[in-house]
């Protein structure tokens, strides 16, 4: 395969509306919730350079963008996703090693954190250098916490007064050291268990409430 990752152009808006349907089938497939885009917000993204993809010989094949708050204080990665066709290859972290280096780059200044309930998405970014963090160590930014809105899972976020979720937040900070292996490896087995727990916690707190609404 020849699969090239570059940075956005207007040659690829044309891939915007597969880009949205290959993130919206993939959540629905994991069962897991995720903020749902649009085609014109991809492609503003695109126009803006903030956003990369991954092409075999012009079939899509991976995408991931850019987002910054707090006037460039912090940095995320959002709508990571690899074709069906592609994925198994080590394209994700190819995608987001990519658009990791590129955001370091352009925003040199800004902490990098992301929030997912994906245990690949977990490792590759402690691969990278991030670590786990509570919200707390977010960006504050309302617009932020606003795009989890379309999330599955945004009431249980809304009823911890977006201070946790099922999601796991975690950061890089630039200033704090450079790009290196992590001290710890990442454990699956243990990452697993720990969203299993926080999972089953959240919704025996619910069911809790719902009786007692009742």
């Amino acid at each position: 395969m020849n699969i090239s990752i570059v940075v956005t152009q207007e040659e690829h808006y044309k891939y915007a509306q597969e880009i949205c349907d290959t993130i919206e089938s993939s959540a629905l497939l994991r069962g897991t919730g995720i903020a749902k885009r649009t085609p014109e917000y991809i492609q503003k993204k695109m126009e803006k350079g903030d956003a990369v993809i991954a092409l075999n010989n012009g079939i899509f094949a991976g995408f991931c963008y850019i987002e910054s708050w707090q006037h460039g204080q912090y940095v995320a990665h959002s709508g990571l996703i690899v074709h069906p066709d592609y994925r198994n290859l080590g394209l994700a972290k190819q995608i987001k090693s990519f658009v990791f280096d590129y955001s370091l780059k352009k925003y040199p200044n800004a902490k990098v954190f992301g929030i997912t309930t994906g245990l690949a998405v977990m490792k590759i970014n402690s691969d990278l250098g991030y670590k786990p963090v509570p919200f707390s160590e977010l960006t504050n930014d309302p617009s932020f916490w606003k795009g989890c809105q379309t999330c599955t899972n945004f009431e249980i976020l809304k009823s911890k007064d977006y201070k946790m979720c099922l999601c796991t937040g975690m950061l890089y900070d630039p200033a704090e050291k450079p790009k290196d292996p992590p001290k710890h490896p990442f454990n699956v087995r243990i990452w697993n268990r720990l969203k299993e727990i926080k999972a089953a916690l959240f919704l025996e707190k619910k069911d809790k409430e719902t009786k007692i609404t009742k």
